[in-house]
């Protein structure tokens, strides 16, 4: 087939890039970063709105869109420019200039969060307000965009994505566990468990949804074997020589704190993130499970375990700090 992968540049998109090719797929990549690589764009999609597409060698037959911004923690509206914006760029080239090929939209299976537990979450299950934070309100937007495309459609919402070039679960935790920050949060009378998926079972998933232009609606995408969160975030500490938490600290208290920060960087403007988010706790504190009955039926099982998939991001993550120096 002919694909376009948009968010080429970040984790998912690149990977999936990766395996279309190796699979036998004419790629075309566009991302925000500038790379000097072939068969590949540097486009924003969240301030090309208006503007015409760029010039492909080729009409496609898929376009996977992965392009994001996929932080627990930004400015409204680069969430608004980068989720909502840029997925109305991507869903009018489609119908307007590339011939309404089949799209595959990346969303996020945070459109259903709601504080507390959430166990056995189906694709029919309810879309928030309320929403967790602004990412899951502008993903939960960002669908509704897709739904108004008169081309065959549909929306994949993964779980946790995990893997070699994570960017987003597993960096902030090393990131407090080597600083001495991360603590171990108490107050639920049994661990919080969540499902997860592994970067190349999305990869795959991805990959087929786009080739099948039978399959259409909703899907929830995971290793299909929910795992406690607390204990694998340690696990991976652990494996990868850092000291385990053993501060204690309750859920509320935690709670609190990143709310009051959150706070504190929206009214002062300050950089970057703050150090905890209220998205951040919930991970750890909310179990979040989802039925895998429509995925395995349409998709087939997963091809990576969950601890295979943990065994291959230690050794990456080892091989980056040596690489660095770090």
């Amino acid at each position: 087939m002919r694909i376009v992968v948009t968010g080429a540049s970040g984790f998912v998109g690149g990977r999936l890039a990766e395996l279309a090719r190796a699979a036998g797929h004419d790629v075309v990549g566009i991302g925000r970063r500038r790379l000097d690589a072939e068969g590949y764009l540097s486009v924003d999609l969240g301030r090309a709105h208006g503007e015409e597409p760029p010039t492909l060698p080729w009409r496609p037959e898929a376009v996977v869109h992965c392009a994001a911004r996929a932080t627990p923690y930004a400015r409204r509206r680069e969430f608004e420019a980068d989720n909502v914006t840029a997925t109305r760029t991507v869903v009018d080239w489609c119908a307007r200039s590339w011939g309404r090929p089949r799209l595959v939209h990346v969303s996020s299976s945070s459109v259903l969060y709601r504080d507390g537990d959430q166990l056995d979450l189906t694709e029919e299950s309810p879309v928030g307000p309320p929403f967790a934070n602004d990412y899951a309100r502008t993903k939960a937007a960002s669908e509704e965009v897709v739904a108004e495309y008169e081309g065959s459609w549909v929306v994949a919402r993964p779980r946790a994505v995990f893997g070699p070039g994570d960017t987003v679960l597993f960096p902030r935790i090393l990131a407090a566990a080597r600083a001495g920050r991360l603590p171990l949060l108490t107050g639920r009378e049994t661990p919080a468990v969540g499902d997860v998926i592994y970067v190349d079972n999305l990869a795959d998933h991805l990959l087929l949804l786009a080739e099948r232009d039978d399959l259409g609606g909703v899907y929830h995408l995971t290793n299909a074997e929910p795992v406690e969160m607390q204990s694998v975030l340690t696990e991976v500490v652990e494996r990868l020589g850092l000291e385990p938490p053993t501060r204690r600290v309750s859920i509320r208290s935690a709670m609190r704190a990143a709310r009051a920060l959150e706070a504190l960087w929206r009214v002062a403007r300050l950089p970057g993130e703050p150090p905890i988010t209220p998205y951040g706790v919930g991970v750890l504190t909310w179990s979040k499970t989802f039925v895998p009955d429509k995925m395995l039926r349409d998709l087939g099982p997963p091809r990576v375990s969950v601890a295979e998939g943990i065994e291959e991001f230690v050794a990456w993550q080892r091989a980056e700090w040596e690489r660095e120096g770090a």
